[in-house]
């Protein structure tokens, strides 16, 4: 005669949980199957942890049913839900055609965006702008840094940072932090090594979500870091974005001031104050007897800003100890040497300006 499912159901009520309840109003148990006189079933616990607590619950259940009359044989197996899985992480995609908005914004929180900008590549632009805003933040300032060099961003490398930015929802975008300054860079969003190959929409939308998505926070100053040159990138920051100025950085040589005066004319024609110059490599120091070498020529830079009727911001030598810290992920402004004291004289400078 077989043994009613009831009655086994009835045993296992009697048998209570450690933190309340019982097997059956806590709905533990499963698979019950009586086969003559065996019978066997499975005890859920909810958690791991749990179960690790309920061997004794377990012997309990198997000798409530083992005492019902006409039960031979009890099999009981005890088992737990594993962890709930975790939602997959929202789809965050930079790029894309940008959204329409009426007129220039600026991200909430941001009091002052600073461009710094030049007119041809390997000038010292994203090394200039690393270790301005590192010194900006020793100085007290709130500072973020902003690598908008779509096609080539070195500000991962230079501030020492590999991460993925998160987003908890697939659009908000939760910065990066380093040496006291809030980060973002396209290259946070790519494998190393791997080529941005966007059409000029593309990259207007890219940084258009880099202002606007990124959850910037309360900042004094956001430094962007453009790309060389006076492309999208940069008509799309000057006539989008509540710029308070532009910072341009030029080594002191012809090739490099000709391309140099196209980009603060740019400036110009976009209505953008330019704050200042930055000469870079402005003279090489030999470290073995001390004299000064003037590769790039001299004073090319302070020219320009007088005839501009600009300041000159600063002159930085070419430096050794700037290229292998910022190849090491930790600017030299971090440091107390000579070139930090350089960095340390510009963001002054422009603290008591009131430009950051």
């Amino acid at each position: 005669m077989s043994i009613p499912k009831d009655h086994v159901m009835e045993a296992l009520a009697r048998i209570g949980m450690p933190d309340g309840g019982d097997l059956i109003s806590r709905d533990l148990i499963r698979a019950v199957q009586i086969q003559g006189d065996a019978v066997q079933f499975v005890i859920e616990a909810p958690t791991p942890e749990l179960a690790a607590k309920m061997e004794p619950v377990r012997a309990a259940a198997e000798a409530a049913v083992r005492g019902l009359a006409g039960v031979g044989e009890v099999r009981v197996a005890l088992t737990a839900h594993g962890p709930a899985k975790k939602p997959p992480a929202p789809s965050l995609k930079i790029g894309g055609h940008p959204k329409p908005q009426d007129g220039p914004t600026k991200p909430v929180g941001v009091k002052r965006i600073l461009a710094i900008g030049s007119g041809k590549g390997g000038v010292g632009k994203s090394t200039v702008s690393s270790n301005l805003a590192v010194a900006l933040a020793k100085q007290g300032r709130k500072v973020g840094l902003l690598d908008a060099d779509i096609y080539g961003p070195s500000q991962p490398r230079m501030m020492g940072v590999n991460k993925r930015p998160a987003s908890p929802d697939g659009k908000t975008i939760i910065p990066l932090h380093a040496h006291g300054v809030t980060l973002m860079s396209i290259g946070f969003m790519l494998e190393e090594g791997k080529a941005v190959v966007w059409r000029g929409p593309m990259l207007m939308g890219a940084l258009q979500q880099m202002l606007g998505q990124v959850e910037w926070g309360e900042l004094d100053v956001l430094l962007v870091d453009l790309p060389p040159g006076t492309g999208d990138v940069q008509l799309t920051l000057c006539t989008k974005s509540e710029l308070s100025g532009a910072i341009v950085v030029s080594t002191p040589q012809d090739v490099a001031l000709i391309d140099a005066r196209k980009a603060l004319d740019m400036f110009a024609t976009l209505k953008t104050p330019v704050l200042g110059l930055i000469e870079n490599m402005s003279m090489f120091v030999c470290p073995d007897c001390g004299s000064e070498h003037q590769i790039f020529g001299q004073g090319g830079v302070a020219a320009e800003a007088d005839k501009l009727g600009v300041p000159l911001l600063g002159a930085l030598p070419i430096d050794l100890e700037t290229r292998l810290a910022g190849d090491g992920g930790t600017p030299v402004a971090v440091g107390d040497g000579a070139m930090a004291q350089a960095y340390a004289r510009i963001a002054e400078g422009l603290i008591k300006g009131g430009m950051a």
